[in-house]
C-alpha cells in the first residue's frame, strides 16, 4: 500500500477535563483534549505518517486548544471547521479507584455533532488519502454526521482508498438496535473493521454477544464479516490480547505486559499501531505486534494519547521495568 496519501480520519474531538479523584470532593483538573479519531491520528503522526483529521470545532479556546494541539502533534487541519455557533463538546474524566475511570460527556447540540457531508468534500479535495478511519461514536452523534461518514466511505470507496471502521459502540450515545443497524451497514462497507470482543456483534446482523446462550461465537462473527467482502476482522480484548482474521488465515497477539496507569485510548493506540504496520508493509503478525506496542504505551501514561510513542521509542518496551537509559 502506498503510503503517499496518508491516513484521513473524521469525527469529534472535544475538550477533556481529568480528575486524579472522586469529582464530588473537588480539586484539581488537568486539561487536554480527547477524541477517539484524533488519538489514531496523533498516533499515526508520531509514527512518522501523514494524518490529517476533520471535523469540527467550536469558535471558542476550547476550539482552540483543540486545534493548537493537533498542530502541535504534526496532524494535518485543512478540512477542520470552526463553527460559531454551538460550543466545542466536554469530556470528565473521573479517576475513582486504582486504574477505573468513570466518564461523563457535555457533548449535545456541540459543534462536533455538526460535520456535515460538506466537511468530508473539503478533506478529499486535496486528494483521497491512503487510509480512511472512522469510528461508531461520529453516526451516533446525529443525522448529519451519519450521512458524513456515509459520504467519506463511499468516496474512499470510490477512490480505492482502505476503509478503517472501528465499532466503538457507546450506549449512552444511542440504544443497541439503532447502534446494530447502522454499525452493521457501516462494517459491510468496510476492508477493515476492528471491534472489542463484547461489541463485535453489532457489526454482524442477527448475531449476539459472543459467548452468551444462542449467539455464534466470535470466529462465526468474523467469518460473516469476511464472506461479506470485509478483508480483514481485528477484534481486541484488552489485556487478553487481540485476535486477526482474515480469509487467508487467523492470527494472535498476546498483550504487552506493562503497569497499566490508564486503559482510557489503549483502542485507539492499538489501531494506530496496526495502521501504522500496514502502512508499512508489515506481516500481519509483526502488524499486531506494533499495535501492541503502542497499546502498552497508552495504557502505561495518564490521558488519551499523550502516553503514544514515536517511531524511535517503539523499542523502549524491551529494555524491561525498571531500566534506566542514559
Amino acid at each position: 500500500m502506498s503510503p503517499d496519501g496518508g491516513v484521513l480520519t473524521l469525527g469529534e474531538t472535544m475538550a477533556s477535563l481529568r480528575s486524579s479523584g472522586p469529582l464530588r470532593l473537588g480539586g484539581p483538573l488537568r486539561l487536554s483534549i480527547a477524541g477517539a479519531e484524533s488519538n489514531v491520528a496523533i498516533g499515526l503522526a508520531r509514527l512518522g505518517h501523514r494524518a490529517s483529521w476533520a471535523g469540527v470545532v467550536g469558535a471558542d479556546e476550547l476550539g482552540a486548544l483543540i486545534l493548537r494541539i493537533l498542530r502541535a502533534e504534526g496532524v494535518a487541519l485543512g478540512a477542520a471547521r470552526v463553527e460559531p455557533a454551538a460550543p466545542t463538546g466536554l469530556i470528565l474524566f473521573e479517576h475513582r479507584i486504582a486504574d477505573i475511570t468513570r466518564v461523563q460527556y457535555r457533548r449535545a447540540g456541540s459543534a462536533g455533532s455538526r460535520l456535515s457531508p460538506a466537511d468530508v468534500d473539503a478533506a478529499f479535495a486535496a486528494g483521497p488519502p491512503a487510509v480512511l478511519h472512522w469510528t461508531g461514536i461520529t453516526p451516533a452523534l446525529g443525522e448529519a454526521p451519519r450521512q458524513a461518514v456515509a459520504h467519506a466511505a463511499a468516496l474512499a470507496r470510490a477512490a480505492g482508498s482502505l476503509r478503517s471502521f472501528n465499532v466503538n459502540y457507546r450506549a449512552a450515545l444511542w440504544p443497541r438496535h439503532d447502534a446494530a443497524a447502522v454499525i452493521s451497514s457501516l462494517a459491510a462497507g468496510a476492508d477493515l473493521v476492528v471491534a472489542a470482543a463484547d461489541e463485535l456483534f453489532l457489526a454482524v446482523p442477527g448475531t449476539g454477544p459472543s459467548g452468551r446462550g444462542g449467539s455464534r461465537d466470535e470466529p462465526e462473527q468474523a467469518r460473516i464479516l469476511l464472506e461479506s467482502g470485509t478483508g480483514e476482522v481485528l477484534v481486541t480484548a484488552g489485556s487478553a490480547g487481540a485476535t486477526l482474521y482474515r480469509p487467508d488465515g487467523m492470527w494472535q497477539q498476546p498483550a504487552a505486559h506493562v503497569r497499566a496507569v490508564d486503559s482510557v485510548g489503549a483502542g485507539d493506540a492499538f489501531i494506530a499501531g496496526y495502521l501504522s504496520g500496514l502502512l508499512d508493509g508489515l506481516a500481519p503478525q509483526d502488524r499486531l505486534a506494533r499495535a501492541a506496542t503502542t497499546a502498552a504505551f497508552s495504557v502505561a501514561a495518564l490521558g488519551d494519547w499523550e502516553g503514544l510513542p514515536t517511531r524511535a521509542e517503539l523499542p523502549l518496551l524491551a529494555s524491561g521495568p525498571g531500566a534506566t537509559l542514559r
